[in-house]
């Protein structure tokens, strides 16, 4: 890869770079190396949002910062479960999709980052020293 010739833009994607060896990931090959943590307030409401529009509801009609603050933790992949959950909890039940619909569809989930909360720690603190944060850490309302 640091042989290319062509203006080509490479990007590749490991949920555990420390398994990789280490020619992989020296300098040369890849430009830089970004850590993609679990996403923060701000980010976790614009998935809510997205996931929301996606299936053709109306964002502003739920308390995204509550349902945000509830998913505190959750991966995007997490929280797109979720929705689809409320969706399907709120169908069967013959009732709107509401916030309380999302945040209880949350709790019946207990994320990755609780589940494997040791591994994702010792990621966040590989990071910290050699790669570069893919996103701003949350000021007020970190996801870790």
């Amino acid at each position: 890869m640091q042989d290319r010739k062509s203006p080509v833009f490479v990007a590749a994607t490991c949920n555990n770079v420390t398994v990789l060896p280490p020619e992989l990931i020296r300098k040369g090959r890849f430009d830089e190396l970004f850590f993609v943590d679990l996403p923060n307030q701000a980010e976790r409401k614009q998935i809510f949002s997205i996931q929301l529009t996606k299936r053709k509801r109306n964002p502003p009609d739920f308390d995204l910062e509550t349902v945000a603050q509830a998913a505190k933790g959750y991966s995007g992949a997490e929280i797109d479960a979720a929705v689809q959950g409320a969706l399907y909890a709120s169908y069967s039940e013959k009732k709107p999709l509401t916030t309380q619909s999302l945040i209880d569809a949350l709790s019946q989930t207990v994320p990755l980052s609780t589940t494997r909360s040791e591994e994702i720690a010792a990621l966040r603190e590989w990071a910290k020293t050699r790669a570069v944060r893919a996103s701003a850490q949350d000021p007020k309302n970190s996801s870790s």
